[in-house]
């Protein structure tokens, strides 16, 4: 190997920044150092920023697909050279073995999408999936969708994994990473011969929406989450009770006329509407044409006693006890109508107005808006490792063997061409190429490769060594780093990974023995 391993700064990522000032010094070369995380503030800020507003975040983010990916000039090496024995790790959560008779791939529970923040504000996915670990607490991507490949010792913010993620659902949960592990060629020195990462979660978080909730409009707009506003249709008295009221004021509106105001039956053009008001009200008001005089005989409606129940209810009296003729409780002296509770089926609602002139033009509709606001209630959904598994991992695997790949490509082709959505995962199979890759620009010396015309958003998807089909698992020897179009026709055909060795191993231990814990208790 043309380095020796150098401890790996373990970068924070809940906080969404590099831990600053937490001491990382080399004790021995074979040794990895941690950055322990301080608090878990930053997690669920960082949890509240993907999952408000029904994950809108999340929707909103795109396929990272940096220019620095694009390789240009792409030449073969030697054969693959281990630097320790052949080695692996069981992949977790293995189901009964199963006689698959058809060819159709079933895909990997435990692949998803890596949610991050770049500097500049852009939102932004990439592959990876979950491996074995102690804590059942792993995610392995590529180097470049966790760690800023454009400033050296920093972290991309606000990074989760979203197993099986799909069109703004997360079916598993969204987990917040705590602690990223790499090596230090790739952290310092940005060699894509190392463009891995392994990165510890907390436990995952699911979410239920909150039924909307009523609030005011000072409320609805102060708040930043999802909401909504209803308009609903109320009568002249309650229009009118609500302008009186300060507090009340600004929910009520005049439609179809900007003059509500009254007039009177002799003001030129004006039109009269009814309102209804008490008993005690109607016997009160005169007879004859004018402003707040009778408007006809009192309205006899026929009703079922449920009916009648249920107008009742709705004016807020208790009806919580049979009850019947005329003498009703009334809740207060503003009580319109008076019923007639009759359980043989002779139920009555009898309604009073009065005359409303209004100018031309004047509103014929008066509107309340009501604001709501909602919500998630979140809740602890357990550890990665028991929701969906964890691949096993193997390292210094000799070159030619067949592998599977997974991912979730969305980026156009160099000419333009974009066949993929990113919605859902697609895979390739087929065996490593035997030489190992050159690429002078990304620092590539000892990739591996593998024909597959993917697109960005692939990239930090898992290769598979020894996928079974039927137990949907197999050992991860390495994660997408880049794509080339290596016959120079506009189109990717080439997929590269870092080739996973005994220092891939070592960095990969450290991470699996790192516990990570709860952020909601």
């Amino acid at each position: 190997m043309k380095r020796i391993l150098l401890p790996a700064g373990g970068a924070i990522l809940a906080t969404g920044l590099l831990a600053a000032g937490l001491a990382s010094t080399a004790q021995a070369d074979d040794k990895i150092s941690e950055d322990v995380l301080a608090a878990e503030a930053k997690a669920i800020e960082t949890l509240e920023f993907w999952t408000k507003s029904d994950n809108a975040a999340l929707k909103k983010a795109v396929a990272f697909n940096p220019d620095a990916l694009e390789v240009q000039k792409i030449s073969s090496g030697g054969g693959y050279s281990s630097d320790t024995k052949p080695g692996s790790t069981q992949p977790i959560g293995e189901e009964k073995k199963t006689t698959v008779k058809v060819q159709n791939v079933n895909l990997p529970k435990t692949i998803g999408k890596v949610f991050f923040e770049y500097r500049d504000g852009s939102l932004y996915w990439c592959s990876g999936t979950s491996i074995q670990s102690q804590y059942r607490n792993l995610v392995a991507t590529a180097g470049h969708c966790v760690y800023d490949i454009a400033a050296n010792d920093e972290v991309v913010s606000k990074w989760v994994f979203v197993p099986g993620y799909y069109q703004g659902r997360a079916p598993w949960g969204v987990y917040v990473g705590k602690q990223a592990f790499t090596h230090y060629d790739f952290d310092v020195y940005e060699d894509f011969d190392r463009d891995y990462a392994f990165v510890t979660v907390y436990d995952g978080i699911g979410g239920a929406m909150y039924k909307p909730k009523q609030v005011t409009r000072a409320e609805y707009r102060a708040y930043d989450g999802q909401k909504e506003k209803k308009e609903v249709e109320v009568s002249w008295n309650e229009f009118k009770k609500g302008k009186l009221d300060p507090k009340t004021s600004e929910y009520y509106r005049a439609v179809e006329g900007s003059d509500p105001a009254p007039a009177g039956p002799n003001y030129p053009g004006a039109e009269v509407v009814k309102s209804e008001v008490t008993e005690a009200e109607y016997k009160a008001a005169p007879v004859g044409k004018g402003q707040g005089r009778k408007f006809g005989e009192p309205e006899v409606e026929q009703v079922t006693y449920e009916e009648a129940i249920a107008y009742l209810q709705g004016q807020g009296v208790d009806v919580t006890k049979p009850i019947e003729g005329e003498n009703v409780p009334k809740p207060n002296a503003e009580f319109p109508g008076t019923v007639k509770l009759d359980r043989r089926g002779n139920s009555t609602i009898t309604h009073y107005y009065v005359q409303l002139w209004q100018k031309p033009g004047a509103a014929k509709k008066y509107i309340r808006t009501d604001y709501f606001i909602i919500g998630h209630e979140l809740k602890s959904v357990g550890r990665l490792g028991d929701n969906v598994g964890g691949q096993g991992v193997a390292w210094n695997q000799v070159g030619g063997k067949a592998v599977r790949t997974f991912g979730y490509p969305f980026g156009p082709h160099l000419d333009g061409n974009k066949p993929y959505t990113g919605v859902t995962p697609k895979w390739c199979y087929g065996k490593t190429a035997t030489k190992k890759l050159l690429i002078p620009s990304k620092k590539v010396e000892e990739q591996q490769s593998l024909k597959c015309a993917v697109t960005a958003g692939y990239d930090g998807g898992p290769w598979l060594y020894k996928y079974s089909n039927s137990k949907r698992l197999g050992y991860v020897n390495g994660v997408t780093s880049l794509i080339a179009d290596t016959d120079k026709n506009n189109r990717y055909d080439t997929i590269t990974s870092p080739i996973f060795d005994g220092e891939t191993a070592a960095i990969y231990k450290a991470a699996s023995a790192s516990w990570s814990g709860k952020l909601i208790k």
